[in-house]
């Protein structure tokens, strides 16, 4: 062998060396190739992971935008449909959306807008020609009409034109507490930001900065406000500015009355239009948030499902969470909306045999940058509480390095007033295709580590005097009614589905499982009032009480002793296709069930709970109940 090729074959050794210690060790039976390939081995074939291939990311459909002597050109390189445009009204709007009024094809990818001959008079309505600043919205259809995105450009000048930076996403109220909030939003092109915040009524005013140099994510920590008080903030961005409001939260335990607003999976439906943005139901969602912001909610909590999901790279996923976020924007510039992951967040490697035919599909790793969980951390803010993964769990024979995702921002908890809510993340390192193979966690199962969180977190909120309610949220219902009986938290009655960490499948069963994250809830505490769930796409309420059926025929195992009534209320629809109602051993317990679009809406009033539950579309009321 000479000197070249033995360096060659060296490099070759080094680099596939290199990529076999980025293996996690909680997964089996997955390599890479001499070429750096990642195959997964079954039954001695080899399956090779796809090729991961985006067909559209938001970094291409914000289209380089240029300005030009009489407008702006757009390149959206390789897309191929319409382009709909019009001015966007900010400071005439509350809630200010695009006002369409022109389409034109989208030719080799690249879209010329004439700004001087389109939003001329009769057409200027923000008064752009005297002031020398306009912004408008693009919506883009794919060539057989389906909403693949929204975008925003802003430009300066009369003539020649000058794109400057746009807030295509955004300003949202996040984080939501007694004394302020978290701001973010996202700018098309890398900007110095500031958000300036004054008591409505008041001129006195804070300034607050995210960072000096120019960027294009933006998250700014408002600090120091008053509890329960309005806030107008101002969003400086370059030359130009928004200007929203919100109100603080109460200081815990103040126990005045208020409502907060529940649904969960909107991923984009039949019917085509806003039904069917590229990944989300818009139609619907928009219709959710407004009507919890004219019911004047505090805070809204999605859990799961709000895209399609299931992609193979962070550019499709993100491009799908923008979509969803788009939609409910304008409400989002004044009122918290939280969210958890559901299974549809997944994002991983895909296994295919050479007919195209999918063998496993596990959570896509390096973990820190690349699986579901970092997508989701990128796409929201959230609270980060102390949890961070389940490295280190009994079952993790590697603890020197990193073998499982990180939990931040997808398991957290949050208070207003007397009302604590635990977020869980029941689909945590989600292995779609079964676990017992690769590796990976099944749908619905809480982990170790998790599991011990929500028992200390609970127990804390337990002793806290000014928190009344807990209501844990998690997307998968540990009774599912319709959609979900052959899985959830129940899996048809059979015990036997569980994760397998490092080849070895954990001690628990599903249904063991569920009994002990119920006995947490039920038994070890006396404040939590419901879980939230979704999944499966129609409305329903189940209050568990002792005389309730849980349990498969011939059950063996200990049984759970339920002390207490808690409701399960489920919701998943907010716009996936529906489900009707199946079989279980607690359906004639099950109480409301529908497949309307469904609006949770939980009035809180000191001691007293009460839920009307409302649709979004028609607004006619779907079920009443005092709660506690």
């Amino acid at each position: 062998m000479n000197k070249i090729m033995l360096i060659s074959v060296l490099f070759s050794t080094i680099a596939a060396t290199a990529q076999e210690k980025q293996l996690p060790s909680s997964y089996t039976n997955i390599k890479y190739d001499s070429a750096g390939r990642l195959f997964f081995t079954k039954d001695g074939n080899q399956f090779y992971a796809d090729t991961a291939v985006f067909k559209y990311s938001v970094q291409q459909l914000l289209g380089a935008a240029k300005g030009t002597a009489d407008g702006v050109e757009l390149d959206f390189k390789n897309f191929k449909g319409t382009a709909t445009y019009g001015i966007i009204p900010y400071g005439l709007s509350p809630h200010p959306l695009p006002v369409y009024r022109f389409t034109k094809p989208v030719q080799n990818g690249k879209l010329t807008i004439n700004i001087k001959t389109d939003f001329r008079d009769p057409y200027d309505m923000v008064g752009w020609q005297k002031s020398g600043q306009l912004s408008f919205g693009y919506r883009l259809a794919d060539e057989k009409g389906m909403i693949v995105f929204d975008g925003i450009v802003s430009i300066k000048g009369t003539s020649p034109f000058e794109v400057v930076p746009a807030i295509y996403e955004g300003p949202f109220v996040n984080t939501l507490y007694s004394k302020g909030c978290v701001i973010s939003f996202e700018t098309s092109l890398p900007v110095p930001t500031s958000v300036t915040v004054k008591k409505k009524g008041t001129t006195s005013t804070k300034t607050f900065t995210a960072s000096s140099f120019p960027q294009t994510h933006h998250e700014i920590n408002i600090v120091g406000l008053l509890p329960a008080t309005e806030y107008e903030y101002d969003v400086q961005y370059g030359s130009l500015s928004q200007t929203y409001s919100f109100t603080t939260a109460p200081a815990e335990g103040t126990r005045k009355p208020f409502v907060f607003a529940y649904t969960s999976d909107s991923r984009h439906a039949y019917g085509g239009g806003e039904r069917m943005i590229y990944g989300a139901n818009g139609y619907i969602m928009k219709k959710m948030i407004a009507l919890a912001h004219q019911q004047k909610a505090a805070f809204v909590q999605f859990t799961g499902d709000m895209i399609n999901g299931y992609t193979s790279t962070d550019e499709e996923q993100q491009l799908q969470y923008t979509n969803w976020k788009k939609s409910i924007e304008a409400f989002w510039h004044y009122i918290p909306i939280n969210v958890g992951m559901g299974n549809h967040e997944a994002l991983g490697y895909i296994f295919k045999d050479n007919k195209g035919i999918q063998k496993a599909f596990i959570d896509k790793f390096p973990y820190e940058t690349q699986s579901a969980e970092a997508a989701f951390q990128k796409a929201f803010v959230n609270p980060v509480d102390d949890l961070v993964s389940e490295d280190g769990n009994k079952y993790d024979i590697d603890t020197a390095n990193t073998d499982f995702p990180s939990y931040k921002e997808s398991v957290f908890y949050y208070t207003y007033d007397n009302v604590a809510v635990i977020v869980l993340n029941s689909n945590y390192w989600y292995a779609p295709t079964g676990s017992t193979d690769a590796g990976g966690n099944i749908h619905a199962y809480l982990m170790d580590n998790q599991l011990k969180w929500l028992e200390k977190t609970i127990a804390s909120l337990e002793k806290k005097n000014s928190i009344d309610h807990i209501f844990v949220t998690q997307h998968t219902p540990a009774f599912p009614n319709g959609g979900h009986v052959r899985d959830d938290m129940w899996y048809s009655g059979n015990n036997n589905p569980r994760p397998t960490i490092a080849g070895k499948l954990v001690d628990k069963g599903i249904i063991e499982r569920r009994d002990e994250y119920l006995d947490i809830l039920i038994n070890k505490n006396k404040k939590v009032v419901a879980i939230l769930t979704g999944d499966e796409h129609n409305y329903n309420r189940l209050q568990l009480s002792k005389e309730v059926p849980i349990y498969p025929e011939n059950w063996q195992g200990k049984k759970l002793v339920i002390s207490r009534p808690v409701y399960q209320i489920n919701n998943g629809a907010a716009g996936a296709p529906y489900y009707a109602q199946e079989q279980a051993p607690w359906s004639s317990f099950t109480k409301a069930f529908s497949v309307q679009n469904a609006l949770c809406l939980f009035y809180v009033n000191g001691k007293t709970v009460s839920m009307k539950v409302l649709n979004p579309d028609t607004l006619n009321e779907i079920d009443s109940i005092k709660i506690k």
